[in-house]
């Protein structure tokens, strides 16, 4: 998240730029002066992730930008690059008006079944953190879906919007929130140029959490549940239906609670979804299942600092049904809710498993930079596990 206590040097330039002292800019913001005193004087070299929107958005800047989240890949590439992904994206093609320019691709499309597979082995490798594959795999792929679409038509428009969807989630892990955006735009756009609906509602959830990061929290809230709505399933619907549906109040459930918003009526809404499937399913390319709900039930109650409540609700949590990347983000969550009650070395064992899912994920994540921050410096004598992985995630 941050880039040693650089987050203070940002912070303060941002809030004199704007002529704001720092009383001015705790009241704006709804925080303490104490808070961005020790950021600025680097006494802090993180905060939560509701304190940093709330500090962006009363600074009108981008919460990357603040947040100084960037592609952190190391030598983890395998010959990709972010501005790959970007060129795929951007293509000029793409544009209104020049449907007809040539852009190079002037090969035989790939079969749609071969393009599947290498779609859902990219899906794979994103929920697995395996970020450095993807980054050298989506740039191929888009323009192999995008010459599958021109060629064959409607029948290629999932594949296409799948590509985009995946884009859009590994650039929001690397703080390309504005091109992330673009990249969901676009996904929401394909998919509209096929027949299923429900294809195009996986997009838009992946949009709305592209709106949660640049804390767009009341847009973000209101197109998942808008879109839930419209389409909500029948109680004899298919399963992947109500999957995707679900997914779109898991949108809502994260986006609310981090505006401090309860959010039981979404829970229970997916729960029931969940209840009614009866099992872990995978619905274009995102899983949806009652642990899936629980862990989000979770997440809530850590970002309204309600601790107790968090370790409770994790009991219902089937860890073995998520993700590797998913159970990374609830050991997260479970690491900041024994953070808040300094229980320090069950947080640090939360972190430590989290980092062996997936290090090059685990250094993307604002929560693992700002839990790791909060664990040092409410230490005495920070312990070995703490000091590593503030090694590991570049606050030393």
């Amino acid at each position: 998240m941050t880039d040693g206590c650089a987050i203070g040097d940002r912070l303060k330039a941002a809030r004199r730029d704007r002529g704001l002292t720092q009383e001015g800019l705790a009241e704006k913001a709804g925080l303490s002066k104490d808070l961005i005193a020790k950021l600025e004087q680097g006494r802090r070299n993180s905060c939560r992730i509701t304190s940093l929107m709330r500090l962006s958005n009363a600074l009108d800047i981008d919460l990357s930008e603040l947040a100084g989240k960037r592609e952190r890949l190391r030598g983890e590439r395998d010959g990709g690059s972010v501005l790959a992904i970007r060129d795929a994206i951007l293509s000029p093609s793409l544009m209104n008006g020049l449907a007809g320019l040539d852009d190079g691709d002037a090969e035989e499309p790939t079969a749609l079944p071969e393009l599947e597979r290498a779609i859902s082995r990219a899906w794979t490798d994103y929920w697995g953190g395996d970020f450095g594959a993807l980054v050298a795999a989506v740039p191929g792929l888009i323009a192999e879906a995008r010459l599958s679409q021109r060629s064959v038509g409607a029948e290629a428009a999932g594949p296409l919007a799948q590509c985009f969807q995946l884009a859009a989630c590994l650039l929001l892990h690397f703080g390309k929130t504005d091109l992330a955006a673009i990249s969901a735009e676009r996904g929401i756009n394909a998919a509209a140029q096929g027949d299923d609906q429900w294809q195009w509602a996986s997009v838009v959830s992946t949009f709305a959490w592209v709106l949660m990061y640049q804390g767009r929290l009341s847009e973000s809230e209101s197109l998942a549940v808008d879109v839930a709505a419209r389409i909500e399933p029948s109680f004899s619907a298919p399963v992947p239906h109500v999957a995707t549906w679900g997914n779109l109040l898991i949108s809502a459930i994260d986006t609310a609670a981090i505006a401090g918003k309860d959010v039981s009526g979404y829970v229970s809404l997916a729960s029931a979804g969940a209840e009614r499937i009866g099992r872990v399913v995978t619905a274009y390319r995102t899983t949806f299942g009652s642990s899936k709900v629980a862990a989000n039930a979770v997440h809530a109650f850590t970002m309204h600092k309600r601790p107790g409540e968090a370790l409770k609700a994790a009991r219902k949590v089937r860890t073995e049904e998520l993700p590797r990347i998913a159970y990374g983000h609830h050991l997260l969550d479970l690491a900041q809710a024994y953070t808040d009650m300094r229980h320090f070395s069950s947080a640090e064992q939360r972190l430590d498993l989290a980092r062996s899912l997936s290090p090059v994920w685990f250094r993307h994540q604002l929560a693992a930079h700002s839990i790791v921050a909060d664990v040092r410096e409410q230490q005495t004598r920070p312990s070995a596990t703490i000091r590593r992985l503030a090694r590991d995630i570049g606050l030393e």
